[in-house]
């Protein structure tokens, strides 16, 4: 029997897409890329009808080779290009963190007259809701409707994301009550956006409306919880959950499955609610162990300070589980924390070529902020500008923060001007930049920052700490007044300030800002300085833990805003004099402190 050329070629085409779909499939690169030299050396892909341009495309994209990808994309002829081809390049470069090149990419689509279907709407919504880009995404959610996607599921679950992610929770709201049908995605999808824009009351109004729930719905709420200090109801709820894992799965799943699910799930909430040590024990007592529970110990012993106790287990992962994207933004995160910078270059620059790890947004974000902390800001810089995507607010607000620790007042200055363009309406840098400008001497600049933001009527997000005592939650503001029990907390006050002085302290006033205060007397405004310092949030929730509990009980504080540095110093004393082991989180991790020290050793 004789072949014709082209019933040949057509042949071999279709064994190497049937190849190239299944090395897809695994995420065999190497091999792949040889096949892909082949096709090229042999002149096979020549003949547009070979579709082998379009294969390889769909290989490299689920290999996450955004620029292979790219490339490939590009020398499929346009008669040869489908909305399949346009949605997985869009798709690839949105998983990458390449969101704005997407987004581009679905501006040239439309324009070539290509009609996108659901599966594209959903990678678009996807890049805007990475970017906050609203405008793009007003866009897609028009060109939904008017293509009658708006029952699509898939796309209004991705458009109710790209609402909530861009802080319009009435749009994302007004698609949920339009829809049709919902699964338990969209309830989700709107679970976290009401937790994370109203608050965690309203989510929980939506919890509970939820006709099935799934881990990440359970997630979020316990998280919610967490974030805002209720320690209690978080317990609550998570007892809730394992009771309702255990009913639903019981006689569906393995007990080594359920073991699992449960053992992690329990890791996850001590490591938050700053029970580090009880989310080790139930980690070592688990039967099995996945990549997910690995991830859950990993994590907590980084926001726990704990690094080299992370470092020593990440071996053992090994023979239990392969580590993924997650796990290694866990181990850079500890090094960050725990000021390894060896250990954390060392496994950076292994991720791709040992580790088999793209390096994503949060890797560099972890190496940024690890070389920024320890002083060497050059290199960290050097790193953001050779990123091959653009860094985001946590980025370049990491590098920041070191500017404020190490007094770079000038890269500080560079960097708030990409910050503003990125995210305006946030006060945290402004006030970062201003304090900065305060600690160098340029109180002019500080106090003109500031008076920026109040002509913008952009407000500064108030510090405040959260303590659990007696099934309530009790909140107090810098300078609080309003609690019932005010009295007796600054008579607390007083005497722990008393005590604090006797044992050396003294209140670290360099970054305490009072704006009009040039007609005051250098000594009036110290004292006003002091006084502020004194009565910070954290230091009013001690003193209120430390008249409603027993002597010796530990005290566990949460603050939405970084510890400062006088805080920070007089915590440890006190931790000291009462002995009292005293954990808070902030919002970058858990500082515990005991008998005078604490667990970050002072780098944080």
């Amino acid at each position: 029997m004789k072949w014709s050329i082209n019933e040949a070629l057509s042949l071999v085409s279709r064994r190497y897409r049937f190849l190239l779909r299944s090395w897809a499939r695994e995420a065999f690169l190497d091999i792949g890329e040889r096949l892909h030299a082949t096709i090229i050396t042999t002149g096979v892909a020549g003949a547009p009808a070979s579709f082998l341009h379009n294969a390889l495309l769909q290989f490299y994209a689920s290999c996450g080779c955004t620029r292979q990808a790219r490339r490939v994309f590009d020398e499929i002829p346009h008669s040869h290009k489908d909305t399949v081809d346009w949605t997985t390049l869009m798709g690839c470069l949105v998983r990458h963190n390449v969101s704005d090149e997407a987004l581009l990419l679905f501006v040239r689509m439309r324009r070539c007259g290509v009609k996108p279907d659901e599966v594209t709407l959903v990678c678009l919504f996807g890049g805007c809701a990475r970017l906050g880009d609203l405008a793009v995404g007003l866009q897609g959610h028009g060109c939904m409707v008017k293509m009658g996607y708006g029952g699509v599921l898939k796309a209004c679950n991705a458009g109710m994301d790209m609402y909530s992610k861009c802080g319009l929770i009435g749009e994302a709201k007004r698609v949920f009550d339009e829809m049709k049908g919902r699964s338990v995605v969209s309830w989700t999808v709107i679970l976290d956006g009401v937790v994370r824009l109203e608050g965690v009351k309203n989510g929980r109004v939506v919890f509970d409306e939820m006709p099935e729930r799934n881990e990440v719905a359970w997630t979020i709420m316990i998280t919610g919880y967490v974030d805002c200090g209720f320690s209690q109801e978080s317990f609550s709820l998570a007892r809730e959950m394992i009771c309702e894992w255990v009913h639903a799965y019981a006689l569906k799943r393995k007990e080594k499955e359920l073991n699992i699910m449960v053992g992690t799930a329990l890791v996850d909430m001590y490591a938050k609610c700053g029970r580090i040590h009880v989310a080790y024990k139930f980690f070592k007592k688990m039967p099995q162990r996945n990549v997910v529970a690995w991830n859950a110990m990993l994590s907590g012993l980084a926001m726990h300070g704990l690094g080299r106790t992370a470092l020593d287990m990440f071996p053992q992962m090994f023979k239990e589980a392969k580590p993924d994207d997650v796990t290694f933004t866990s181990v850079l995160s500890a090094c960050s924390h725990a000021g390894l910078v060896d250990h954390g270059c060392f496994y950076f620059s292994n991720l791709e070529s040992v580790y088999g790890t793209t390096p994503k947004m949060e890797h560099y974000a972890c190496m940024v902020d690890l070389l920024g902390r320890a002083g060497r800001l050059e290199e960290a810089e050097v790193l953001l500008r050779k990123m091959p995507i653009r860094p985001n607010e946590v980025v370049l607000g990491s590098l920041l923060g070191s500017c404020s620790i190490h007094g770079k007042l000038q890269l500080g200055e560079h960097l708030l001007q990409e910050l503003v363009q990125l995210d305006p309406q946030n006060t945290e840098y402004h006030i970062l930049l201003s304090n900065m400008y305060a600690l160098a001497g340029k109180q002019n600049r500080a106090n003109s920052l500031r008076q920026v933001l109040k002509k913008r009527g952009v407000r500064k997000v108030p510090g405040m700490s959260s303590i659990h005592v007696g099934s309530q939650v009790h909140r107090f503001r810098a300078g609080d007044k309003s609690h019932p029990q005010t009295q007796e907390i600054y008579r607390m006050l007083d005497e722990m300030i008393r005590r604090l002085r006797l044992a050396g302290y003294a209140p670290n006033t360099a970054s305490q800002i009072f704006a009009g205060c040039d007609s005051l007397e250098d000594d009036a405004v110290e004292e006003e300085k002091e006084l502020a310092v004194i009565s910070h949030s954290e230091k009013l929730a001690i003193c209120f833990g430390f008249i409603s509990t027993r002597p010796g009980l530990p005290l566990y504080i949460f603050k939405n805003l970084r510890i400062c540095q006088d805080c920070h110093s007089a915590i440890k004393i006190v931790s000291k004099i009462y002995n009292r082991e005293i954990v808070i989180r902030d919002r970058n991790r858990f500082h515990c402190f005991k008998e005078g020290s604490c667990s970050c050793s002072d780098y944080w």
